[in-house]
């Protein structure tokens, strides 16, 4: 399918004002590119409270924002974590996109902060969402969750993440978890898969901008056949939750989803593969520029009204 007209407008507009790659740039240009996405956005929705608080990780406190709805408590928990290629990304410029699921959901969700690359490499980062998922179940009746009813969920680099402290999460037996969600997940450091040609440029994020973060975040290059790094090195996946994986045909990682999503389905795990023609990488971010964005965010609403359902 062609390119999506609003992508295809965003892009050329992009083009014109000379953004460079994200391989081109400073870690500090990085950050401020990614932070830049919320003016891409929708208005924010109302949600009945905003919670910042904390959760102990390995390396010290981290912030966590509770996006709680106006809905009959004790609520299902949504526990997200941002993209931005393990180095950038925040609370801030996800709020739009989680106030959204909070509202449309029905759920609480949990937005956490984790340690950023390159200043804290592979394994900084998973280790604090796994600390902030077990801290989430732990607090959950604090404000108004049900820890019974928890899924983690994720884009790009918090796609990894998330799919990472879903196979902690049954590698150590709890938290149980109902379900996780995957959006446009950078999932296999080692990936050579034909998608990484077919998209290598054009579309916001190259390969060689793939190649790059993945430089950033692990300490070793052998860490990338390290499953909590790639989980997709992961032999056995049988016993995670239910899965909706959410790819994009102009995507560099496209295939190592498609790939993830058969493993997932042979190994037994229910998985829902969707794959949306026309659009490119960070469409979640972008509710305002991109009208399609909201094909994936009613996705998310509807698979997980279905898995929290009692």
């Amino acid at each position: 399918m062609a390119l999506d007209p609003a992508v295809k407008n965003l892009i050329d507009t992009l083009n014109e004002q000379g953004l460079k790659s994200f391989e081109q740039m400073s870690i500090a240009e990085v950050r401020g590119v990614v932070e830049s996405f919320s003016g891409l956005q929708a208005p924010k929705a109302d949600v009945a409270r905003v919670v910042d608080t904390v959760y102990p990780g390995p390396g010290g406190d981290q912030a966590v924002r509770l996006y709680i709805p106006e809905a009959e408590t004790p609520l299902p928990i949504v526990v997200y974590i941002h993209g931005g290629g393990w180095v950038a990304g925040s609370l801030d410029v996800t709020e739009q996109p989680c106030r959204a699921l909070a509202a449309d959901a029905k759920v609480i969700v949990a937005a956490l902060s984790y340690r950023l690359a390159p200043e804290h490499k592979f394994p900084a980062a998973p280790e604090d969402a796994f600390a902030a998922l077990n801290w989430v179940v732990e607090h959950a009746a604090d404000f108004g969750g049900d820890g019974t009813r928890v899924a983690v969920m994720g884009d790009s680099a918090g796609g990894n993440l998330a799919a990472v402290t879903a196979l902690r999460a049954r590698d150590t037996g709890a938290p149980a978890l109902r379900a996780q969600v995957l959006i446009y997940p950078v999932i296999d450091g080692t990936a050579r898969f034909p998608s990484r040609e077919e998209n290598a440029e054009g579309y916001l994020v190259t390969t060689a901008a793939i190649d790059w973060f993945w430089e950033q975040y692990l300490a070793t290059p052998e860490d990338a056949e390290n499953p909590y790094a790639s989980p997709a090195k992961a032999a056995d996946l049988a016993g995670l939750p239910s899965t909706l994986l959410l790819l994009n045909e102009y995507e560099v990682t496209r295939d190592e989803g498609v790939d993830y999503g058969r493993r997932l389905a042979d190994q037994g795990v229910p998985v829902q593969v969707e794959l949306y023609e026309g659009l490119v990488h960070a469409v979640y971010w972008m509710t305002g520029a991109i009208p399609r964005s909201a094909e994936l965010h009613g996705a998310v609403v509807e698979f997980l009204g279905k898995q929290f359902a009692d």
